[in-house]
């Protein structure tokens, strides 16, 4: 048995520039962190002779092409692996469709399981771009870079995306007491939503394709907000970063209609009013988790318990995808 897990994440600066309809002609920058809820993937061998997988629903078939579930059929094509004799099962901490890159983790811990399994030692980044070819090239989703490569790297991570598609990363060189400080004040809860990454990103990657004047100053201004938050993030200076979350938000917003609903609004501005310098909500928008900062945890803990949005505790994780179990 063999089993591996990748981390679900929260963008903390610059999320949106890292869709190749943006970055391929200006260059992206955004500012990640991997948290401690995870994707899990269990490889079995059995002793039948076809492929078993588990995941919400169960798909026994004969060979990896017949597969309906479209990662793992693009991941085994791409590995050139039949599937004969090998039971795929996935569970995750958090349901999909809420904003924290589940998808990205998904695919990340499949494939450092098939990898493990053919006995192949690769490097973060191998499997970072592996998981992108699938998701964009091969399945074509109109998603970023994003969650591939903060769940394959893990920490505190920067990103760099270049025009000629490669990827630059490096550690957040920010000190112990702040990232303890920071990990302390950011709250997440559940907006109780959850929605299609793809629908709601189809808009921004359409408009940037067109050359959208508006979606493209937006977007330029999201890559500066990036850089600032990587700024006060790296001075210390995280009550500036909780303005500058909010600040994000406020132009997140703008690029897409279905950003937000009137529930999510009420529940951000209920959080400001109650001790949030800054939040915003995770992912593409339109449900998921606010994420938020705040000098008064008690207070907007109880704020948001009363508006019935509940909480989900983490800590950062700095493994990125991992293997598990190796037996």
């Amino acid at each position: 048995m063999l089993i591996a897990r990748s981390p679900l994440r929260i963008s903390l600066g610059g999320g949106g520039t890292d869709l190749p309809s943006y970055y391929r002609e200006h260059g992206g920058f955004l500012v990640a962190g991997a948290i401690n809820k995870y994707v899990y993937i269990t490889l079995h061998r059995t002793f039948n002779d076809e492929l078993i997988i588990k995941y919400s629903k169960l798909e026994r078939i004969s060979h990896a092409r017949e597969v309906e579930h479209p990662i793992i059929r693009e991941t085994l094509a791409l590995l050139e692996m039949d599937g004969r004799y090998l039971e795929i099962s996935s569970m995750a901490d958090i349901p999909a469709g809420t904003g924290l890159g589940s998808s990205g983790s998904f695919t990340t811990a499949l494939l450092k399981a098939l990898h493990a399994w053919q006995h192949h030692l690769v490097h973060p980044e191998q499997i970072a771009a592996q998981a992108c070819q699938i998701e964009i090239g091969r399945l074509g989703e109109p998603i970023g870079k994003q969650d591939q490569y903060i769940a394959a790297f893990g920490g505190l991570t920067c990103f760099e995306f270049l025009p000629d598609d490669t990827v630059k990363a490096w550690p957040l060189a920010i000190s112990q007491d702040a990232r303890e400080e920071l990990e302390d004040s950011l709250v997440l809860f559940f907006t109780g939503y959850s929605r299609s990454a793809s629908s709601i990103l189809k808009e921004q990657d359409q408009r940037s394709k067109a050359n959208d004047v508006e979606m493209t100053r937006n977007l330029h201004y999201i890559k500066e907000l990036g850089l600032r938050s990587k700024k006060a993030l790296e001075n210390g200076a995280l009550g500036e970063f909780g303005a500058l979350m909010n600040e994000h938000w406020q132009h997140k917003k703008a690029r897409s209609k279905g950003m937000s609903n009137t529930a999510i609004n009420e529940a951000y501005d209920h959080a400001l009013a109650n001790g949030a310098l800054g939040g915003k909500l995770i992912g593409a928008g339109g449900g998921g988790f606010l994420l938020f900062y705040t000098t008064d945890k008690p207070r907007l803990l109880r704020a948001m318990r009363n508006k019935g949005l509940s909480e989900v505790r983490f800590h950062f994780d700095f493994e990125g995808t991992a293997l598990v179990i190796n037996e």
